[in-house]
């Protein structure tokens, strides 16, 4: 039989088959994943291969073969280890929840993020949340910040899953597709998940009043099928968000703003970094780079990750 993930627990999995039946399901033996060593052989989206077996009065699945992937979001895993952490697969887009403050979204987090997912031709929009919440000065800054990245190319909304606020166009983007939304913990993900799609009632926390940041509800990935012609994945709250298999000198790629200025750089090797008649730098002091996206591009090709926190889950708040 054959399935699509809608849940991953770790050691269990809960697939939908084509004619829509839901199956627990584990690996078969020491499955791995060939050339991926990750924690998780098997990430919610993946397509896979499942035959049925009896386990008392218990009819389980178990996982014999995984489809090809088109593409996954991947960081590196919590024990700082080689091995790396596929949130989720074969995905059509993606949102990223940014919050000016409860909790904070610093540009570092969102350039890896987008960096990570222009790698695998994944679509990111960015939702900016909580605008009801703000004062005049900071809707000027959460202005700016959208103006830079939709400079950019990516899709920008100043969102409020309390209110409702282009909440309907939220939902026009997602019509026929799979997509993520990802982001900090108490950025808003599950809240805007239950106003798309009220039935489903996912678990919400408030912020923590002490450390200002949200409280770990979401504990596993998990698909969900919407009313309306869509299917999105609720993940894990993640702090910070650590590159994985990128080499130095394929980063600036990543950057579209840097991969279209590459072309008029002196040297064909550019890094960008002290290299003379470097059009990324040339750009960036005629105010035509972001200083920020700038800062996130040194601190990633030059692997400053002890100024960083790479890749811990919000379950120690």
């Amino acid at each position: 039989m054959t399935g699509t993930v809608y849940k991953s627990t770790g050691s269990w999995y809960t697939v939908k088959t084509d004619v829509g039946s839901f199956y627990k399901c584990r690996l078969k033996g020491k499955f791995r994943m060939q050339g991926i060593k990750s924690t998780n052989p098997v990430a919610v989206g993946d397509t896979v291969v499942f035959e049925i077996e009896k386990i008392g009065d218990e009819t389980v699945g178990v996982i014999s073969a995984i489809g090809e992937r088109k593409n996954y979001i991947i960081r590196k895993s919590v024990n700082l280890s080689k091995q790396t952490h596929i949130i989720a697969a074969n995905l059509d887009l993606v949102f990223l929840m940014v919050t000016l403050n409860n909790p904070k979204t610093y540009p570092v987090f969102i350039d890896r993020f987008l960096a990570t997912a222009e790698a695998y031709g994944i679509p990111v929009t960015l939702l900016f949340n909580k605008v009801d919440t703000y004062t005049e000065s900071e809707l000027g800054e959460v202005k700016y910040l959208a103006d830079m990245y939709r400079d950019i190319g990516y899709t920008c909304l100043g969102i409020s899953a309390k209110t409702g606020k282009n909440i309907d166009g939220v939902r026009q983007i997602m019509l026929g597709k799979t997509s993520m939304f990802a982001g900090h913990s108490g950025a808003g993900k599950s809240t805007l998940i239950n106003l798309l799609e009220p039935t489903l009632s996912i678990k919400t926390a408030e912020i923590s009043e002490q450390h200002l940041q949200g409280q770990h509800t979401t504990t596993f990935a998990e698909m969900y099928d919407l009313s309306f012609d869509a299917r999105i994945i609720d993940t894990p709250g993640i702090k910070g968000f650590g590159i994985v298999d990128m080499e130095k000198e394929e980063i600036a790629d990543y950057f579209p703003e840097f991969f279209k200025l590459k072309i008029d750089c002196k040297f064909n090797n550019c890094l960008h970094l002290k290299e003379p008649d470097c059009a990324v730098k040339n750009a960036l002091d005629n105010n035509m780079v972001a200083l920020s996206r700038y800062k996130s591009y040194v601190q990633m090709v030059t692997d400053e990750e002890e100024n960083y926190r790479i890749d811990i889950y919000d379950s120690k708040n």
